[in-house]
């Protein structure tokens, strides 16, 4: 099973359609770790990640949500993403350079407006895209460094799953 549709996105969702009840699912995976998979439930929605001591910066986790769709099916929804504390870092600094791209094109439009320079302006501009592309292709880096625990991820959540029949949606 391929785990992306799409090799841009960044963090892979998927769907999965079971013929069996949720609250049944939600105890397999509550009493199914591996020494080196932690999996945490609240709710209907279960983390499954690596232990501490098999983390480094691009570990991957895998977090899973399961709806009753009746009494005898139920619907998975799967995200892998990094760590929430690096996906907020990331985010802030995405937000940042956009921030100061915007606070910058606006200088620039009212120095034009002026007839005064602003060419520094513009040379920041151009400088926030070549940054926004550094952080981009590091994320993209990063996603490649972790997809080997991304598909043990996969793969331990398919074997909890006990190979139940399952209809797999790979989504964006």
């Amino acid at each position: 099973m391929q785990i992306t549709a799409n090799d841009i996105v960044l963090r892979p969702r998927f769907q999965l359609e079971l013929s069996e009840e949720k609250n049944a699912l939600l105890e397999r995976f509550e009493t199914g770790e591996k020494n080196s998979i932690i999996t945490k439930r609240l709710d209907d929605h279960l983390f499954i990640k690596f232990n501490k001591k098999e983390t480094n910066f691009w570990t991957p986790q895998l977090h899973l949500e399961i709806n009753e769709i009746d009494h005898q099916n139920s619907k998975l929804y799967g995200l892998f993403g990094p760590n929430p504390t690096l996906w907020t870092f990331f985010m802030f600094l995405h937000f940042g350079v956009a921030t100061l791209f915007i606070i910058l094109g606006i200088w620039a439009y009212v120095s034009a407006r002026l007839d005064k320079p602003y060419f520094l302006q513009i040379g920041l501009m151009v400088f926030l895209v070549f940054i926004w592309i550094a952080l981009y292709i590091f994320g993209r880096l990063g996603k490649k460094k972790g997809r080997p625990q991304m598909v043990l991820l996969h793969r331990y959540m398919m074997e909890t799953l006990l190979d139940k029949k399952v209809q797999t949606t790979a989504s964006t």
